[in-house]
């Protein structure tokens, strides 16, 4: 049941057409989620206040559920976003998404490694941060991940893509690596009102170390952390352990 179609895109006539169709997998690719039938693949994108909840059929809607999927067993799967910045999309059985074709590799996967971002890096002189939360280059990386990543790896974020040397790649990638595999041990970051599935914040803010602490001293070396806006993004860093100037 479609009750409000117009959210980023609207919402393609032939998904709300469909009925008595199994899903038969739940994928994600980056921030979007698919649910697999024998016809196509439904696309979800939760945007920025998007959510998702598993509730009783017979449960009244309240003023921002946009999308039921009513399943065959009572239960249905409900949209709810506020801001209406997120999706629902189709894609008919052997089809592509652009919006999904053009993405980079998983952080975690294999396929995000030195070699692969070396090599794209090579004649980009965007600033490294930028470089890095680019999602043709790879994908999950956001602001936050991205700040905490380049301070452990001691890269100033500012530094032209092409000027980090191999060893700085290959750091910076195993940072990244790390950094976001910690955040999904801790559940995520809750900054506004992002919530887990079972309602709890994500505890990984509590482990920031530059994020959000402009003009507190580093942890490292007491050094007051700065602060720029870069591609309309807040940025942190530590002058002192993130030296602009290649050392």
């Amino acid at each position: 049941m479609v009750r409000q179609p117009q959210l980023r895109w609207p919402i393609p006539e032939k998904l709300q057409q469909l009925a008595g169709v199994t899903i038969d997998k739940v994928s994600r690719r980056a921030k979007y989620l698919l649910l697999e039938t024998e016809l196509g693949s439904i696309v979800l994108h939760l945007g920025m206040s998007g959510s998702l909840r598993i509730q009783d059929e017979s449960l009244a809607p309240t003023k921002h559920d946009h999308v039921d999927l009513v399943l065959q067993n009572g239960k249905m799967l409900r949209y709810n976003d506020p801001r209406r910045f997120g999706s629902w999309l189709w894609i008919d059985k052997g089809e592509s998404l652009s919006l999904i074709d053009n993405l980079g590799p998983e952080p975690l996967s294999d396929e995000f490694c030195v070699e692969h971002i070396v090599q794209l890096a090579a004649k980009r002189r965007i600033a490294v941060k930028q470089f890095i939360m680019d999602n043709k280059v790879v994908v999950g990386v956001g602001n936050i991940y991205a700040n905490e990543s380049l301070f452990n790896a001691k890269i100033h974020p500012l530094r032209p893509a092409n000027s980090l040397s191999y060893k700085e790649w290959q750091w910076l990638v195993e940072e990244i690596k790390q950094v976001l595999s910690n955040a999904i041990k801790q559940g995520g970051t809750t900054l506004n009102d992002f919530e887990q599935p079972d309602g709890k914040p994500g505890y990984f803010a509590q482990k920031l170390q530059v994020y959000g602490k402009a003009g507190q001293q580093c942890l490292v070396c007491k050094t007051e952390i700065s602060q720029q806006m870069l591609g309309q993004r807040n940025t942190f860093w530590c002058e002192v352990c993130q030296p602009k100037e290649i050392v």
